[in-house]
């Protein structure tokens, strides 16, 4: 489909790309060519006219890393693809504001760290404005809550302008009027509404219980944010007394000795059956526990028999749930031994014991714990070194431990098997790109342990909107929870006075205390969908909207952003929130590492944008299908290369194709015209197909591959009676066929190389490329042909021609006086349709044919170069 009633415009005398991103970016925005169309979406009769996308909103903390550039060109890939297809796009972009690595961007790049017990002070000017190192937690201000608020939301709104603007240079086609903070009030509201809602329906509570607590930053971790790193460790054998002799385990965690509540064998043990239902006494600190059995004991581990603390790992929960044992804690929320021991030590050595070890660290509390074993004689051995997993929060420096806390919870599945069904069976209906990602889902669900823990003891986040009651006596009744009318809402229960109270009965008797922990970032993130479709404040949209059709991410995330969203779309609205879901996989370094900011092999595109271009770094993302991890590797980013190749040819060769006029009416007339337009129109229907399945990668292959051989083959074989005047009807028929062609080709490539597609879309167009309908096979019918393959067969002789004069060393342009064409009859057939254009380019005298099984060229005789 070629604008014939625009004119040409001029077109540079050599296409360069440099420039092009400022130069379409500026028209892009000028023009609205990205807006989505509010209107269309309400009037659409049919919702399959609506294509609506709930696009990552990148973390605003820092800089973003080239596995973003790779996974949010993917999105944008099929954003332009269905826009093209004359669907309105919804595809708004958000910026996730609150959450752990906000906080600590802050307090390294202005030195603060936040104390709630401190009042605001309005004239605060932080210490630094952005160092090259981070600050030390000793060297760091405190400041009050409000005013390190105050420092994120500065920080966060600096960093989300520089994630614009590279976003804009990438070329991701988003509606840039559609954008949204999770911290800003919209967002907080519908967090803090959706959570009320949870509350109202039973699926969130409150609960006090062991809790995996980070050290660092005191402050609980759900299961979704828990990795396990190998570690180095011992196992310490102990000697526990029974009345029929010593009982011994082996231990990595000696420190926790005075909190242990029992022994556990597994039941079939035969070693210990006699000792299940007796007791015997810890060493040291000489406490009567029970033995008991329970099948999580592994008899073929240590010496079969296992302390239970409480608690040192998530085993030692379970025990503690399931055999009712008490609790002996001894573990602080700093992470040190609290300073009273527990009242079951009695003895005065046990006593005397714990006070050696209270209020140091578990490093510390481990070397004495050992130390007095030796002297008791009660550690058997020496410790056997050991590696082993243990459990860290993902963006924490030191083991997790646990403690009892009160907190809130989500139901999710993990205690109530018809909710997980359901997530399952709501996973199944989605469609999966790739497929096998479906199962990594599955193993997410089935494989939870308890319901979602949602509070953070943190500070920049959306607030708990609950208040407590705090009785006659001054006790708060946390089972008194004072909720606020959604009309109320956003709300801060730290600074705002509960519902009928007043500020004056903040933590008095017959007052109030309100919630000062913050909701989990995923609590927010996981109402994307509501959130960008404005789910309060546009309702008529959110229903034209939802469910969404796609949701695109990275598959380290599927255990959290997309189950989250699921689950919470299921608990308010009984649906799942999109129909498919494009899992994008890993970039790796050189060496098939992920990269990581931890592994310090992260590279950043701004220099790589700056290099290479925007075109030829999207070719290289495009080129990964969905859920391949794609290796990058700065020293030689041969991809980019390849790139940034194909997008200057692009413009070559539409530079080449629009030298010709030809009137408005010409017909594709001869069979070489004919033949190529009949491959690209294969070529349209595979990459179409390729599109539709989410398989963007195939769609560039095969478009790639026909573009090359339209460069290579059917350019040179065409070009002698593009510009010949001996040949009117042919001439014009290569003319229209080059337009045609060129047309196509734009727009199958305008999804991955916006920029340069735009600018050759302009030499002969009005309008934009990326607004142009998508091509159909259709559109290059050229009348009657013989079907046979022409430019295949003719592009074969003159790769045969080309060898020949390479072969003899001389040039392209040298003469033959005379060859011989060999091949299969349908072949000779196939190149005697076009033979004049191949006599014209091979500057071909006498031309013969032969059958033979497969086309070559032989008897070649060559004249001289004049």
């Amino acid at each position: 489909m070629t604008d014939t009633d625009a004119p040409t415009r001029t077109i540079p005398d050599k296409p360069a790309l440099e420039g092009l991103e400022s130069k379409w970016g500026e028209v892009w925005q000028q023009q609205g060519t990205y807006a989505f169309d509010r209107r269309a979406a309400l009037e659409a009769a049919d919702r399959s006219c609506v294509y609506a996308i709930d696009t990552p909103p990148p973390t605003a903390s820092g800089s973003l890393h080239i596995g973003h550039v790779f996974s949010y060109t993917h999105t944008d890939v099929i954003a332009r693809f269905q826009r093209m297809r004359g669907k309105t796009v919804f595809y708004p972009i958000g910026w996730d504001d609150n959450g752990l690595p906000t906080e600590r961007r802050v307090q390294n790049y202005y030195g603060v760290r936040c104390d709630p017990s401190l009042p605001y002070d309005p004239d605060f000017t932080p210490p630094f404005q952005g160092t090259d190192k981070a600050v030390k937690p000793a060297d760091q201000v405190p400041v009050s809550r409000r005013n390190f608020i105050e420092l994120c939301e500065r920080l966060t709104e600096e960093d989300e302008k520089q994630f614009e603007a590279l976003w804009r240079m990438l070329g991701l086609s988003v509606d840039w009027s559609q954008t949204y903070r999770t911290i800003a009030p919209e967002s907080i509201r519908a967090s803090q509404l959706a959570f009320l809602r949870n509350v109202e329906r039973g699926e969130a509570y409150q609960d006090w219980a062991p809790t995996l607590w980070d050290v660092t930053f005191r402050s609980a971790v759900a299961q979704a944010e828990l990795e396990d790193r190998e570690q180095p460790g011992a196992y310490h054998r102990l000697a526990f007394h029974g009345p029929e002799g010593d009982v011994f385990i082996e231990t990595t965690r000696p420190e926790l000795l005075a909190a242990c509540v029992a022994l556990v064998a597994h039941p079939d043990d035969e070693r210990y059956r006699p000792l299940f239902g007796k007791t015997v006494r810890t060493p040291l600190f000489d406490v009567e526990v029970p033995v008991l059995a329970h099948h999580l004991a592994q008899p073929d581990k240590g010496t079969g028999i296992a302390m239970v603390c409480t608690f040192g790992d998530v085993t030692d929960v379970t025990w503690w749930r399931e055999l009712q044992l008490p609790t002996r804690a001894i573990l602080g929320f700093d992470g040190r031994i609290v300073a009273e021991a527990p009242e079951a030590i009695t003895s005065e050595a046990g006593r005397a014991a714990f006070a050696k070890i209270a209020g140091t660290t578990v490093f510390t509390a481990k070397k004495t714990v050992v130390e007095l074993l030796g002297e008791t004689g009660e550690l058997i051995g020496d410790p056997k070194p050991i590696q082993h997993p243990v459990k860290f929060y993902e963006k924490g420096d030191r083991p997790l431990e646990i403690v009892s806390t009160r907190q809130w919870y989500v139901k999710n599945g993990g205690k109530d098997a018809e909710l997980r069904e359901r997530l399952i069976e709501a996973g199944r209906q989605l469609g999966w790109h790739p497929d096998f990602m479906r199962v990594r889902y599955e193993n997410w669900v089935n494989g939870l342990a308890g319901d979602w823990l949602i509070s953070r003891q943190r500070f920049f986040g959306v607030p708990i909107p609950v208040w407590y009651r705090v009785d006659e006596s001054g006790e708060t009744r946390y089972d008194e929870v004072i909720l606020p009318d959604a009309a109320q809402l956003p709300v801060d229960p730290s600074s705002d006075p509960a519902p009928g109270f007043d500020e004056s009965q903040r933590g008095k008797a017959g007052g109030f205390v309100g919630e000062v922990d913050i909701m989990d970032t995923w609590m927010t993130s996981s109402l994307t969908p509501q959130i960008a479709a404005g789910w309060q404040r546009d309702p008529e949209l959110f229903r034209a909207l939802f469910p969404f059709d796609l949701r695109p991410q990275g598959q380290d995330i599927i255990r959290t952003w997309l189950f989250s969203t699921m689950l919470r779309s299921l608990q308010e609205t009984g649906a799942a929130p999109w129909r498919h879901a494009a899992i994008s996989g890993f970039i790796v370094d050189p060496d098939r590492k992920k990269m990581s900011k931890s592994k310090g092999n992260v590279v950043t595109p701004a220099a790589i944008l700056e290099q290479h271009g925007s075109d030829a770094t999207r070719y290289w993302a495009a080129s990964s299908r969905l859920g391949s991890d794609a290796a990058f590797d700065v020293q030689n980013p041969t991809q980019i290369k390849i790139g940034r190749r194909l997008a200057i040819k692009i413009l070559n060769a539409a530079k080449f194709a629009l030298g010709f006029s030809h009137a408005d009416d010409a017909e594709v007339t001869e069979e070489l015209d004919r033949s190529m337009l009949r491959d690209l129109a294969g070529v349209v229907e595979e990459a179409t197909a390729a599109f539709e399945a989410y398989d963007h990668a195939r769609a560039l292959e095969v478009t790639e591959t026909f573009f090359w051989t339209f460069c290579d083959d059917y350019l040179e074989l065409v070009k002698e009676r593009a510009h010949g005047a001996t040949d009117a009807a042919g001439q014009a028929s290569a003319a229209a066929a080059l337009r045609t062609a060129l047309s196509v080709l734009l727009r199958l490539f305008a999804p991955v190389l916006p920029f340069a597609t735009e600018e050759a879309w302009s030499w002969f167009n009005s309008g934009s490329v990326h607004t142009a309908p998508w091509p159909a096979a259709a559109e290059l019918a050229a009348g009657a042909g013989s079907e046979l393959p022409v430019l295949a067969q003719t592009g074969a002789a003159l790769v045969g021609i080309r060898r020949a004069k390479t072969d003899a060393k001389v040039s392209q342009k040298t003469p033959i006086v005379s060859a011989t064409i060999a091949g299969p009859a349908d072949a000779l057939a196939a190149i005697r349709a076009a033979e004049a254009d191949l006599r014209a380019v091979g500057r071909i005298g006498e031309l013969s044919y032969a059958e033979a099984e497969t086309v070559g060229v032989r008897d070649v005789v060559l004249g001289d170069l004049a």
